[in-house]
């Protein structure tokens, strides 16, 4: 029979032994090499009666696509809320987001930080956007 003293130091030293073990064993594969890994090994070869992908549906526009053919055609500077409103309005875009509005001013002043002058948006007032002039037709 054992004693709990013996159960116990049994319990101590298998602990330390497996932290240990997991301090010197081998180390673990990073994501990259997972990747890699996968990339590496035979894909399984195509049936000959596959039949051909269909051409994917056209791509619907987003909101800042929307937004830069809606200021081009407007005559004069409009808000986010603006844009936004008159898109959903025709149809153009659907959204159930909480604020639509603040992420389309998010995007356009994110494209006019990033693109500079090539931006298709210009910053008229606080909160009014117009067409680029390169952009206006």
């Amino acid at each position: 029979m054992t004693t709990k003293a013996t159960k116990k130091t049994a319990k101590k030293t298998t602990r330390a032994t497996t932290a240990a073990t997991k301090a010197k064993g081998t180390p673990k594969a990073t994501p990259k090499a997972k990747t890699a890994k996968a990339a590496t090994r035979a894909k399984p070869a195509a049936k000959g009666g596959s039949k051909p992908k269909a051409k994917p549906a056209a791509k619907r526009k987003g909101i800042l696509d929307i937004a830069a053919e809606m200021l081009a055609k407007s005559k004069k500077p409009m808000t986010c809320k603006e844009i936004v409103e008159q898109a959903i309005a025709k149809g153009l875009w659907q959204t159930s987001g909480k604020t639509p509005s603040a992420t389309l001013y998010a995007a356009i002043i994110r494209e006019i930080a990033a693109k500079g002058k090539d931006a298709r948006f210009k910053k008229v007032d606080r909160g009014l956007f117009t067409a680029a002039k390169a952009g206006r037709k």
